[in-house]
């Protein structure tokens, strides 16, 4: 498997008047489950339908590298006369002559839609289409697979199905995942790049998006009872850039990890308090999605 299974060079896409990707730069590592996120009208669909050949740049570069792909879109329809084994079926002989037929009948299984296998697709909910056309997108192994927005006419436990699934994929398969439920990003993905007005805004794993690296540090201490020692001791170490209590829980930042996690433990180590637990500060992808779009 390549280092990196997709890669855009100074991507832009124009309709008439309006540009829908500006100079979009980016890089998807093989194996990973790349969250792709922005508001509407970023240019997400725009970008993932290039990234499967449906549409064209109208300026710059890309290259996929991956000798199957397969594609979810936002809306998938089928034929209303078809049941949803035959539009697998049908995929399966399109995409994988080679595969047994049973796996057909695997995915149909991990969709949960093999209660409604035999029953035909023109009466199915906007929820079950999603379910089918993930179905069909993944019946050949791709080797990339494009899913835009794969979950968000899904109830709750038809999300955690499907998440599940994507979370299953990596390292057997390369990920684009194209979704506005930011929660949904930040259970499966490792890697996230954040479009806004089409351009890219940040790119990086979503570990390093999420602690923030340029954020002092924080981590939240709680304390069993009264915190009032444990705020004075911590108020008396040089180290601590700010500390705040609000009634057993104590949050201290200092100016760098390395220092927070070298002299936090000793300074608590002072106090004779009893400490229930002590908690890095990490920002929500919501926290962090709102900062760099705004």
């Amino acid at each position: 498997m390549p280092t990196d299974a997709v890669a855009t060079t100074e991507i832009s896409k124009r309709y008439g008047e309006t540009l829908a990707l500006d100079s979009v730069t980016l890089t998807v590592p093989a194996g990973s489950v790349y969250g792709l996120v922005g508001p509407n009208g970023a240019g997400k669909t725009t970008l993932l339908g290039i990234l499967a050949h449906l549409r064209r740049p109208t300026r710059g570069a890309f290259e996929v590298k991956a000798s199957q792909v397969g594609v979810l879109p936002d809306t998938p329809r089928f034929d209303p006369w078809m049941t949803a084994r035959e539009v697998v079926e049908l995929s399966r002989a399109l995409n994988a002559p080679d595969a047994l037929p049973s796996a057909a009948e695997n995915v149909l299984e991990q969709t949960g839609l093999s209660q409604v296998s035999d029953r035909r697709v023109g009466g199915f909910s906007r929820g079950m289409l999603q379910r089918l056309g993930l179905a069909a997108a993944v019946i050949g192994g791709p080797d990339l697979l494009l899913l835009d927005e794969p979950a968000a006419a899904l109830d709750p436990a038809g999300r955690r199905e499907v998440l599940d699934m994507v979370a299953a994929l990596r390292g057997e398969s390369t990920v684009v995942f194209s979704s506005h439920i930011l929660d949904d990003v930040q259970q499966v993905c490792d890697t996230v790049g954040i479009l806004n007005k089409g351009s890219l805004v940040y790119e990086g794993t979503l570990d390093d998006l999420v602690r923030g690296s340029d954020k002092e540090p924080a981590y939240r201490i709680t304390v069993r009872g009264d915190a009032a020692e444990v705020t004075q001791l911590l108020r008396s170490c040089d180290w601590a850039r700010s500390v705040e209590v609000e009634g057993d829980v104590i949050t201290v930042t200092a100016g760098s990890t390395v220092v927070m996690e070298r002299e936090l433990v000793p300074c608590l180590s002072r106090s004779q308090a009893p400490i229930v637990s002590v908690v890095p500060v990490e920002r929500s992808l919501e926290d962090v999605f709102l900062e760099v779009t705004r």
